[in-house]
């Protein structure tokens, strides 16, 4: 007892900076030792959550390959896959066990095909799963929604199609993103229809996605995108360009052209690029003619096409543009007039004294 009426006596008359540092040890202390005892407890705790989830994996697993080669031709759902029905839609109603279900579910979905795929999906309606995914659509968290949808899309769930649409213009682009995936991956080209109701921006990495999926697929007949060309919503105009070049679509060459006179330059540009691509020389005309009151992009992406699509008659026009500002355009019309007229290109070694021309001119005689 001295001891301690000691250590309280020298406490007590210790300088207030002393006490407070005591103090502080002795709060930072006791705090060590809670948070110690705490994680303890969390990593037992994770441990046996660990366990539970394996043990789950391995039941529900075994239940499902039970499931699918329990059928039998002469009933729709035999007796003993009726009781697994049963179980997991007893199990569904507790979330934790509801997303292992749904995990191996995905799982074996994307291992098999064919028959037992489809034996897959009808378990999920017969489970009731479908039924909590749903709700999720609900919800009016965000990520909720969208993992709801991308549920929907990795099993293959073409029914829901009517609840999934009502969120294609949906303020946040994650939701919209999940929405144009689960439409373009069961519905292919036919999914493109979102496209028709589309006001939001469909970003240029979105663009990509939706491409990467469509070109998994071996069909190559798309419907008309003549709409989507002529569309409000500058981004949509932008991916039926990208759907127009890649899909080689030809016959949508007038709603090209008009394209030329778009109010937004990246959409005449690319409209240029992808006329070129498809060798409209209708277009030719129009651009030569229009030429000087172009942007630089714009005649840059002319003077590409014309490598294409050049003949004699454009020999004067190439002509007057062989000293022009820019260098590019500069080095195509030297390129195209070398190959249209070779004398005429010799003839104009020392047409101009300008640093760019010559070395433009004595790159291209050596090449």
């Amino acid at each position: 007892m001295k001891s301690y009426q000691y250590i309280i006596d020298y406490f007590e008359n210790s300088p207030t900076i002393i006490q407070v540092v005591w103090t502080m040890s002795g709060v930072f202390l006791i705090g060590v030792v809670i948070l110690t005892i705490y994680l303890k407890y969390l990593r037992s705790r994770l441990r046996k959550d660990e366990k539970k989830v394996a043990e789950y994996k391995r039941e529900y697993e075994s239940d499902l390959i039970t499931y699918l080669y329990a059928g039998n031709d002469e009933e729709e759902i035999s007796a003993e896959q009726q009781i697994i029905i049963d179980k997991l839609r007893s199990c569904a109603s507790d979330e934790f066990k509801r997303s292992i279900i749904v995990s191996k579910l995905l799982r074996l979905r994307n291992d098999i095909s064919g028959e037992m795929a489809d034996a897959i999906q009808k378990l999920y309606f017969q489970s009731g799963l479908i039924a909590y995914a749903l709700k999720r659509l609900k919800s009016k968290k965000w990520y909720v929604v969208a993992k709801g949808i991308r549920e929907f899309t990795q099993l293959r769930v073409k029914e829901v199609n009517d609840e999934i649409v009502v969120f294609v213009n949906h303020p946040k682009r994650e939701i919209r993103k999940e929405v144009q995936l689960y439409l373009v991956t069961l519905f292919h080209f036919d999914g493109l229809k979102f496209l028709d109701i589309l006001q939001t921006q469909l970003s240029e990495w979105d663009q990509i996605q939706l491409l990467e999926v469509l070109q998994r697929f071996d069909e190559q007949e798309i419907p008309d995108i003549n709409p989507w060309l002529k569309s409000k919503n500058n981004s949509v105009v932008a991916f039926a360009l990208k759907l127009a070049k890649i899909y080689n679509q030809f016959e949508v060459k007038d709603a090209l052209i008009e394209l030329l006179s778009h109010q937004q330059k990246n959409i005449r540009v690319d409209a240029i690029h992808v006329l070129s691509h498809l060798h409209v020389v209708e277009a030719k005309d129009i651009l030569k003619n229009n030429f000087d009151n172009l942007s630089e992009d714009e005649q840059i992406e002319f003077f590409k096409m014309l490598e294409n699509v050049f003949e004699s008659s454009d020999e004067s026009f190439l002509l007057a543009h062989t000293t022009h500002q820019n260098f590019e355009i500069k080095l195509l019309a030297l390129k195209i007039i070398k190959i249209l007229a070779i004398e005429k290109f010799v003839n104009l070694k020392n047409f101009s004294t300008d640093d760019d021309y010559v070395k433009i001119y004595e790159f291209l005689e050596n090449n």
